[in-house]
């Protein structure tokens, strides 16, 4: 028989945790399952400048103290990789290749991960000079050369964001014209401190060991080889959300995302979704924090909904 709980969260990220804390603290029964440490992103990250209250904090050290708030008031932490999730009336079922779990409500904190080139230098120098995200590292790189690789609203909307810190902002492209909407691409195209190199087939990102020097490419049209000399390598060739098993709860978009309302609600009635799995533009660990904790509320009003609609009918819940 499957443990039960008032609520499960799928993903041990920032978010996560923070919906498990409000959760716990509402005094309800908590399970986060994550098929990895808890942490998420956070424990791939040296230093972490643009948390609330530190000025610099180590990322998994952050998520250790997360963690001892989260289950504080009763939480449990769980390894579990979730194949599945199945609705039987109120109850939601929850499939993991360690065993079953079943909940009056779940919060779908699973996050995305950007796509990667697969080109050497691209996994040694990540954290040392590889970056997917210019809002999270942009400022170790002030007053240095970098480059972005990518032509899209992402890749562009990030460059220009970067040459508020770094000296030149180079962006390599595979074609010969940007993907951009026309009007950021107009932005870009005005903005000194941007360069665009066109038809370039990024092949290897360079370091001297311990940090990036540099980007090999080549053109496309030419069949020339070139390394462009840089301290930083911001990827945004596409991010893709972690939403595997979730395709039959008719709670994803046509891109795979999950929609909801202002308070982390999915289409279904119990289930939740928060952090980077949302459709949404910023994914940052403040924002997945702050949507944490509104889904804890929300789960919150919802298990006192269906308590309140028992005392009506009488009937027993379908979850304990």
């Amino acid at each position: 028989m499957s443990k039960q709980y008032d609520v499960i969260v799928i993903g041990a990220g920032p978010g996560g945790m923070t919906a498990g804390l409000y959760a716990s603290r509402a005094n309800l029964s908590v399970l986060m399952l994550d098929r990895g440490i808890y942490g998420g992103q956070m424990n791939n990250t040296a230093a972490i400048e643009n948390y609330p209250g530190f000025s610099s904090i180590l990322g998994p050290e952050l998520g250790q103290k997360m963690y001892d708030g989260a289950t504080q008031f009763g939480a449990e932490y769980a390894y579990g990789n979730v194949v599945d999730v199945r609705l039987e009336g109120q109850s939601k079922i929850v499939v993991t290749d360690e065993g079953e779990y079943t909940a009056k409500a779940v919060i779908i904190a699973t996050g995305a991960e950007h796509r990667k080139l697969g080109i050497p230098g691209e996994e040694e120098y990540g954290g040392r000079g590889v970056s997917y995200c210019a809002v999270c590292d942009g400022a170790f790189f002030k007053n240095r050369d970098v480059a972005v690789i990518g032509g899209g609203d992402s890749a562009v909307e990030e460059g220009l964001y970067l040459t508020g810190l770094a000296a030149k902002v180079t962006v390599l492209h595979r074609r010969d014209q940007l993907r951009a909407q026309k009007i950021i691409q107009q932005r870009a195209f005005a903005n000194d401190k941007m360069d665009f190199v066109w038809n370039a087939g990024v092949e290897a990102i360079e370091g001297d060991g311990s940090k990036v020097t540099g980007v090999r490419y080549k053109d496309k049209v030419t069949g020339e080889t070139q390394v462009l000399p840089v301290s930083g390598v911001f990827i945004y060739v596409g991010i893709t959300p972690l939403t595997k098993g979730f395709e039959h709860l008719g709670v994803l978009d046509e891109a795979g995302w999950i929609p909801t309302d202002e308070n982390m609600a999915t289409r279904v009635p119990g289930i939740f979704a928060i952090g980077d799995v949302r459709a949404k533009h910023l994914r940052q660990i403040t924002t997945a924090v702050g949507e944490g904790g509104q889904a804890g509320q929300s789960v919150f009003d919802y298990i006192q909904s269906l308590q309140d609609e028992t005392l009506k009918t009488g009937a027993v819940p379908s979850a304990n």
